[in-house]
């Protein structure tokens, strides 16, 4: 299985620079209070993608760095995931990294190559179960217990589930469209009489595609044809000659002799022969030049009418532009989105006929879902009540009895039938899940939020945790503080719990109970120190003597004292015994 080795963190908080060795059985974590949460908690949490806050950073240091390495199998989600990222793994290791900067910019790196921080959010789901004190007050939310059933009760819940919310998303959406069409109605045909109107406007005038740019150019060749038809004129007498001025000279009477001079000698020189070519060249295309010239002014129209014609079509063009686009191609295009539209509105009864009738079949279809839904989860429900009571027995509570409440609110207006009845449902179904507890024998079974207290809702919660580790195992569980509010004999059997589940599983607990440490495999001291102006942080593996002096410390505030000693003592030999 895949475990995590070791984490390196650097200029964290008040930490300078720290190892922390973790095996692969059961490590405890304590220390100071806070101490222990800093250094594992926060540094596991920015490795596995969690938020990072330049107020993480120590102060003075540019950055925080935490690594991690963690050992993974060919084959593995999380190694699979990593390859298909670029990630390399050297000899079965998988190096993490994360580094925070003091102007808050966050990195994160992934067997040696730059990756998302996202990425490793994807890897956590895979590697390791976080739970804390946070998350026993989010037990306590009834769709977080839902949450926890539905996970426990697997593909049986999560196949309906699926086709449940897609069923849910598209009748939202349908319902939706329904309204809109129904409740805005009076908007709509002002629209549709809007476009109506428009659209009859532009048929009357029928522009088509670039009129308005051809009739332009046209409008303005009609208004200056006299000025255009004197200036072919000219352009065609110094082209060509006037026949009313014989004596005046002309460009092609010009390039001749030209042609001519240069001819009578081109044999000498192949370079003279080429400009020659050239020459000639040049005649043509005067020749050709002054022939259009002249064809030009012949066929230029004055028509005043014409002119008149084209100037009033422009003016029905404009008074489109204005309304409907800055052209008429613009125009065209409005015209064309707008029958579509109209076309849409116009056909309100038939799409609401559609609809509804849509609408009546998904919601028969979510009802079945629903049901299928109602009937995994009860089904699971037992199991999942049953297998947490059981790990109660072994946590100090051998009376407790945990149920679960599977419950539907009616609603006949609205509602989607289950279990032949009309029921309030939403994106989850139309159940409401409730986790209960009778704590001790004739109890009335209650909310457990209600019903239990603090050390009680500890150990619920890590029955739970126990029981999805059997059904939903995930390589690494860290706890943080999960013994809070247990003492006595049943911190004992909280240690003892934890110790059995680290058989299957990598567990790392930050604990403040000696009970719960001494059934730890490994034993991480985290001590701060303050030279009167700089408070630093360091980890040291407790081992022999100094394992019984911090657990005597836990015990009793006291390291040497006698008794604590024997406590602690005795408490790492019944850990022994057990293991």
């Amino acid at each position: 299985m895949s475990v995590l080795e070791e984490m390196r963190i650097r200029s964290l908080g008040v930490i300078d620079d720290a190892v922390v060795e973790l095996s692969p059985g059961f490590t405890a974590v304590t220390g100071e209070t806070g101490a222990g949460k800093t250094m594992v908690v926060t540094s596991l949490g920015l490795l596995l993608g969690g938020r990072a806050d330049a107020a993480l950073v120590r102060v003075g240091a540019k950055a925080a760095v935490v690594e991690g390495r963690i050992t993974v199998r060919p084959g593995e989600p999380a190694a699979l995931r990593a390859e298909e990222a670029g990630a390399e793994i050297e000899d079965g290791a998988l190096l993490v990294s994360r580094t925070v900067s003091a102007e808050g910019r966050s990195r994160a790196h992934l067997g040696g190559r730059s990756v998302p921080v996202g990425l490793l959010a994807e890897l956590a789901d895979d590697l390791v179960a976080v739970h804390g004190q946070t998350d026993q007050q989010g037990l306590l939310r009834p769709s977080r217990q839902r949450q926890a059933l539905d996970r426990y009760a697997g593909d049986a819940v999560s196949v309906p589930h699926a086709k449940y919310v897609s069923a849910h998303r598209r009748l939202k959406a349908v319902s939706a469209e329904l309204d809109e069409i129904t409740t805005r109605a009076r908007e709509r045909a002002q629209e549709a009489d809007l476009l109506r109107f428009g659209l009859e406007e532009i048929a009357a005038v029928e522009p088509l595609a670039g009129e308005d740019v051809e009739l332009a150019a046209e409008a303005e060749r009609l208004g200056h044809a006299e000025a255009l038809a004197s200036a072919a004129a000219l352009a065609h007498a110094a082209l060509a000659g006037n026949p009313e001025d014989p004596e005046g000279v002309d460009a092609n009477t010009l390039v001749a002799g030209a042609q001519r001079a240069v001819d009578a000698v081109r044999a000498h020189d192949p370079a003279l022969a080429a400009l020659a070519e050239r020459i000639g060249e040049i005649g043509i295309l005067l020749g050709d030049v002054a022939g259009e010239l002249a064809g030009y002014a012949d066929n230029l129209d004055a028509d005043p009418l014409r002119l008149a014609a084209v100037e009033e079509r422009r003016a029905a063009l404009t008074q489109l532009t204005r309304k409907y686009g800055s052209d008429i191609d613009a125009v065209l295009a409005w015209a064309q989105e707008g029958a579509a539209r109209l076309t849409e509105l116009d056909g309100d009864d038939d799409r609401i006929g559609e609809l509804t009738a849509e609408r009546d079949i998904l919601r028969g279809e979510l009802s079945l879902l629903a049901q299928a839904l109602t009937d995994a989860r009860t089904e699971a429900a037992a199991r999942f009540a049953d297998a947490v009571t059981a790990e109660l027995a072994s946590l100090a509570m051998p009376h407790a009895r945990v149920s679960i409440d599977i419950r539907q609110t009616e609603d006949p207006a609205n509602g989607i039938e289950v279990n032949g009845r009309p029921v309030q449902y939403g994106s989850s179904g139309a159940d409401e899940v409730e986790l209960l507890l009778a704590p001790h024998p004739g109890a009335h079974p209650r909310p457990i939020g209600k019903g239990a207290s603090g050390g009680e809702l500890s150990r619920v919660m890590l029955a739970v945790e126990v029981v999805f580790a059997g059904s939903d195992p995930v390589p690494t569980y860290l706890f943080d503080e999960v013994d809070a509010g247990v003492g006595g004999k049943a911190a004992v059997e909280v240690g003892r719990r934890l110790a059995k589940l680290a058989k299957s599983a990598q567990v790392v607990v930050v604990t403040h109970l000696p009970q719960v440490a001494a059934f730890a495999d490994r034993q991480l001291l985290v001590e701060k120190t303050n030279d009167g102006s700089v408070t630093r942080s360091g980890v040291t593996v407790l081992e022999g003597e100094d394992r019984v002096r911090e657990l005597s410390r836990m015990l009793a505030g006291q390291e040497d004292s006698e008794t604590a000693r024997a406590h602690a003592e005795e408490l790492l030999a019944t850990a022994r015994a057990d293991a």
